[in-house]
């Protein structure tokens, strides 16, 4: 079939444009759930259909495609700035440059609504014109592509405009707003495929219509399902750790509570080896370790320990210290110095510079080998630690960072010797509150609305606990209790702005809400406290070695005891994390100090996750990110299979079309008469064929004050001839199927060049009735 030329006419484009403003409406009705009240979608509403009608008039002046959205978008500029832009307390009824800088200035503060609110936004004047501008670009986009270009199965990307803020919010609109935006898209595709004439195989084509409507609401029910089951695709966060596929990874110096990790990546950042460097090739003690003393046989037998990842513990990049109720800032460090490679690296100053100490705590060697990571922190041991690594790097002794000038590389490869201190809780129960650097920064509490309530609940959760170490376990115990809480990516934007109270109030989090939460309530302890930025230890590979992904990127909380530093607890649940070290145990103690999950330790086989409704098992150990939020993305699925299950149906109609069928004078002459049709040339079905030629003619000298004439009016001839022949004649004469189809394209372009470069100014004179 042939392409048809201009815009849609008559009462097709009055249909056209009613039901781009009905899809407009129902497109509207994902925003319920982000905005309070339902003034502004009456208002919208209102503007949509007011810009919708002069759209409509205008198009039946014109016959010029682009003109009437054009006059849409005029008059939708002048109107919003006669209603937003009128001086306070009068009407505007002519607009001048005041009142344009007036709408500016609501529309800038309308952004800062949005950004400064939380869900609910309230229902106030300068967010109306933000979504009263969206709804009238959505109604001029979905009439430009329907009316305008006749391609409908475009409509769905300018729909789907107004359900992204839903879906990056994590607020889905429901089913009802689904279901009337899905039957107003397929009323568009439907109304695309509808017959052009009355002659036009009216009945074919709403069977193949209907067919194909049915055929992308149940691609849309059945593929829905099985695509939410999809793993998600490579980029990580923490909560943005990184923004391409395959990108290199970076962690964030800014942790907003009001984000969730979004996407996850199973990109290797880092591979390490773990050794014990006390023990040769064969088995025996090494003499040229690089230690200052060994055990005994009878100590070593006493305090041995498994010199593996659980033992090394998590790898830390960098801390946090400034919160103020939302969201952690970090800022560059003050003084970095060098340091000696066979020395010590410790936020504890009695024991950094020192040489590692095989009869101060168990030693392990750790060889690092960095792969997709860019970072400017050296992710080490949260342990006492000496590092060897090239390049330009300096050690940050207040914050116990190795920091360089630039990012690490692929390959770029580092060893540490950790010296693995044997802290018990014994030891921690007993020890007061220490006195860090600075220790006004890490004992500071924002002032936020929910501080008195937040202060209270944790007063009431240790009010048995009688040392620092004692209250900070029963903070910790209360976070990872799956009674109290339920690990979940999926976090609600902040409905305050305090964000712990808001993750207190919703129970459901991921690592940095964990953190965050028993930091400041540690805080609220007079407890000096922190949150450490890194991964935890990766999964075992065949080799030996340690692999570590985007996905096993994490954060905790480390609060600072006299004589015992910065020690690190574990609120984030077990499901995610494995058991607490062994200090901030209350089991027992029977894990290594490390905090990696049991299922990676060689040997054992990983244990199903926890069965929950947030968190969706993987192939890999359950971690910060392997949860994405699905209702969120079960909506944009649905609404990209019923955009490309148009776009499909169309492209099948369009072949279906255009397939190859024998070509008979009468379908010939049907053709014609559709694509004169559209360019409002007609002719009674009364008419001969010869009539039919003759009226043409008339009409085109009208119009164009010229006829038809050379290669076209022979072609207009012999299909007439053709027609006759086979209508009238005793033995029809046989014509070439491909001569049939050149003529009908030899006269539609005559037609057309000599309509295409004089638009009518007027009325369109149709051509009279005609007996032949």
């Amino acid at each position: 079939m042939n392409r048809p030329h201009g815009p849609e006419q008559g009462v097709r484009a009055v249909v056209g444009t009613a039901l781009a403003v009905a899809a407009t409406w129902a497109g509207l009705l994902a925003l319920g759930t982000l905005i309070a009240g339902r003034r502004w979608f009456v208002v919208a509403c209102v503007a949509v259909l007011l810009v919708a009608v002069v759209t409509a008039v205008t198009r039946a002046l014109t016959r010029t495609w682009w003109a009437p959205t054009a006059v849409g978008a005029a008059v939708a500029v002048v109107g919003l700035v006669l209603r937003y832009g009128a001086p306070p307390g009068r009407p505007q009824f002519l607009p001048d440059p005041d009142a344009f800088r007036r709408t500016w200035a609501l529309a800038r503060e309308g952004v800062a609504v949005v950004n400064d609110s939380f869900v609910p936004m309230p229902d106030v004047r300068p967010g109306e014109l933000l979504v009263v501008v969206g709804a009238l670009a959505v109604l001029l986009l979905v009439d430009l592509a329907v009316v305008a270009l006749r391609v409908p199965a475009l409509s769905g990307l300018a729909l789907v405009a107004l359900w992204v803020p839903g879906v990056l919010l994590g607020f889905p609109a429901g089913g009802a707003p689904v279901f009337w935006t899905g039957v107003a898209y397929l009323a568009l595709l439907a109304y695309g495929a509808a017959p052009q004439h009355a002659h036009a195989g009216r009945r074919r084509r709403v069977v193949t219509t209907g067919a194909g409507a049915a055929l992308v609401a149940t691609v849309a029910l059945v593929a829905g399902p099985p695509l939410m089951d999809v793993p998600g695709w490579a980029s990580v966060g923490l909560p943005q750790l990184g923004a391409a596929p395959v990108g290199p990874l970076e962690l964030s110096d800014q942790l907003d509570l009001r984000e969730s990790l979004g996407a996850r990546s199973a990109q290797e950042v880092l591979r390490y080896s773990v050794v014990d460097p006390t023990a040769g090739p064969d088995g025996t003690d090494d003499d040229e370790a690089g230690v200052a003393a060994l055990p005994s046989v009878e100590e070593t037998a006493a305090t041995a320990r498994a010199v593996d990842a659980r033992l090394v513990g998590p790898l830390r990049a960098f801390t946090l210290t400034a919160f103020d109720g939302r969201t952690w800032q970090r800022t560059e460090p003050e003084a970095v110095q060098e340091w000696d490679p066979t020395t010590l690296l410790s936020s504890d100053a009695a024991v950094a510079g020192s040489v590692p100490d095989a009869t101060a705590g168990t030693l392990a060697q750790v060889d690092v080998v960095v792969g997709a990571l860019r970072e400017r922190r050296l992710p080490v041991s949260t342990h006492p630690r000496t590092v060897q690594v090239p390049g330009d790097w300096a050690w940050d002794p207040r914050r116990d960072e190795v920091v360089g000038q630039d990012s690490t590389d692929a390959d770029l490869a580092y060893s540490m010797l950790v010296q693995v201190p044997q802290l018990t809780a014994d030891e921690l129960r007993d020890a007061p509150v220490g006195t860090p650097p600075d220790a006004g920064l890490y004992t500071a509490v924002p002032d936020t609305e929910h501080r008195d309530d937040v202060e209270r609940l944790v007063a009431e959760l240790t009010a048995d606990a009688e040392t620092p170490y004692a209250q900070a376990m029963a903070l910790q115990g209360w976070l990872r209790s799956a009674s109290n809480f339920t690990y979940d990516t999926r976090v609600p934007p902040a409905r305050t702005s305090d964000a712990v109270w808001d993750f207190l109030e919703s129970r459901r989090g991921y690592c940095v809400q964990f953190a965050t939460a028993m930091t400041v309530m540690a805080r609220m302890l007079d407890i000096p406290a922190r949150v450490g930025v890194g991964f935890l230890p990766g999964e075992r590979a065949e080799d030996g070695s340690y692999v570590v992904t985007g996905r096993l990127a994490h954060a905790w909380p480390e609060l600072y005891f006299e004589g015992q530093g910065w020690v690190r607890f574990e609120p984030t649940p077990a499901s995610q994390t494995g058991a607490p070290p062994t200090w901030a145990d209350p089991f027992t103690g029977v894990q290594a100090p490390g905090s990696v999950p049991e299922e990676l330790t060689p040997g054992r086989v990983a244990p199903a996750p926890a069965a929950t409704a947030t968190a969706p098992p993987t192939s890999a150990p359950a971690t910060e990110d392997d949860s994405v939020p699905w209702p969120a993305v079960a909506l944009t699925v649905g609404l990209g299979v019923l955009v490309l299950g148009g776009g499909a149906t169309v492209l099948l109609l369009s072949r279906r079309g255009r397939r190859v069928v024998e070509t008979t004078p009468e379908r010939a002459w049907a053709t014609l008469r559709r694509d004169l049709a559209r360019l409002e040339l007609t002719w009674s079905d009364a008419a001969t064929p010869r009539g039919a030629l003759r009226d043409v003619q008339r009409a085109l000298l009208l119009r164009a004050e010229g006829t038809l004439d050379g290669a076209a009016l022979a072609a207009f001839e012999h299909l007439v001839a053709a027609v006759e022949s086979g209508r009238y004649a005793p033995t029809p004469q046989d014509v070439d199927p491909a001569a049939l189809d050149g003529w009908v394209a030899a006269v539609r372009d005559g037609v057309t060049e000599l309509l295409g470069e004089r638009p009518r100014a007027g009325a369109v004179p149709r051509i009279g009735r005609s007996s032949g």
